[in-house]
């Protein structure tokens, strides 16, 4: 019978490959457990805001930004207002009307909340379109495109939530050509 024998070279190689894998191995399910422990801080909203649920407002913060009965802080995708409340950037022209505009249109009212594909940004706010039902329309009024398209907010795209970027888009422009909201008072 023939002895099979390793040469120190040919261990240390088999050593460095078996560290490799394992530490590869705890880099592959290292995030999925610190999404895990992340995602049971939102859970009971997941549930709900995936479906064909309402949730009440309850806060507005700014043009972009509202607090739902759950707690949890709500940023919509595809749009940035003005600025409000941000600790490196002064009051913005024409923030204090997309908020009030926002207020109106959705403070403590139900609305349904869309998901694209993050469910939250790095500040743990869930990203949603927002819709709230009106006798009108059975998906009711799109939140996200009134804003833009009425001169209230910009279309901001950050991938990967991109579903509705390109209609953003061309509503911004159409917002701009006919001067409203902040197209017409801050340019």
């Amino acid at each position: 019978m023939r002895k099979f024998r390793l040469s120190k070279k040919k261990i240390s190689v088999i050593v460095g490959l078996l560290i490799l894998l394992v530490s590869a191995i705890y880099q592959a399910f290292q995030p999925k457990t610190q999404q895990i422990s992340n995602q049971a801080k939102v859970i009971p909203t997941i549930v709900a805001t995936q479906s064909a649920d309402l949730v009440k407002v309850v806060k507005v913060i700014d043009g972009d930004t509202i607090k739902i009965e759950t707690g949890q802080t709500v940023r919509y995708i595809g749009i940035d207002t003005p600025e409000l409340h941000h600790p490196k950037k002064k009051l913005e022209c024409f923030g204090k009307e997309a908020r009030d505009k926002n207020k109106e249109l959705v403070e403590r009212k139900f609305v349904r909340l869309e998901k694209d594909i993050s469910e939250t940004d790095r500040y743990w706010r869930l990203l949603r379109y927002v819709y709230v039902p009106t006798t009108a329309s059975p998906s009711g009024e799109f939140v996200n495109d009134f804003l833009v398209r009425e001169g209230y907010a910009y279309a901001a795209t950050f991938p990967p939530d991109v579903k509705y970027s390109d209609h953003f888009r061309n509503l911004e422009i159409q917002a701009r050509e006919n001067n409203r909201g902040l197209w017409n008072k801050c340019l």
